[in-house]
């Protein structure tokens, strides 16, 4: 008996598990294809890192761009800097230097820890379900959480 039944004209037909199997790795290659074709695709040119803006380390040869911002807000003083800092020399022509931003947020003279989220968002440990555009917003976003209570003190690091 023939593993595979044949057409009138004697050509073999495929069996379904042939089909199947070309189909599965089609569809693999196609999708990795797809999942790696944005990061084949970019221009060098486009990935080189932006330069600083003009602040008041530029002209010393500093790369850091710093931006500060003070406030009241519901009656507490809100202070706090972003100083962007470049993370390091490349390994690679082909890897793009991501700068990695220093942030400092203080709320009534106390310490509040921000986080920044791959996509450039912040959340805070008061309000960590819920992240915000902007240090300013994400500040704001924690006074009107804390209410009248006030940020416990920075707790003592032991080695």
């Amino acid at each position: 008996m023939n593993p595979t039944p044949a057409k009138p004209g004697g050509t073999r037909i495929p069996s379904r598990r042939t089909v199947l199997r070309g189909a599965f790795t089609a569809a693999v290659v196609t999708g990795t294809a797809g999942a790696l074709f944005p990061l084949l695709d970019r221009d060098p040119a486009a990935t080189a890192r932006p330069a600083p803006a003009p602040g008041p380390g530029s002209g010393s040869g500093s790369r850091a761009t710093t931006e500060e911002f003070a406030e009241m807000y519901r009656g507490r003083e809100i202070r706090g800097t972003a100083t962007v800092v470049p993370a390091g020399a490349p390994a690679d022509d082909r890897v793009a230097v991501a700068a990695e931003p220093v942030t400092e947020i203080r709320i009534d003279g106390r310490p509040l820890h921000v986080m920044r989220r791959a996509d450039g968002t912040y959340l805070s440990d008061v309000r960590h379900y819920e992240s915000y555009p902007t240090l300013l917003e994400t500040a704001r976003a924690a006074v009107d959480e804390l209410g009248t209570a006030r940020l416990a003190p920075p707790a003592a690091h032991h080695m």
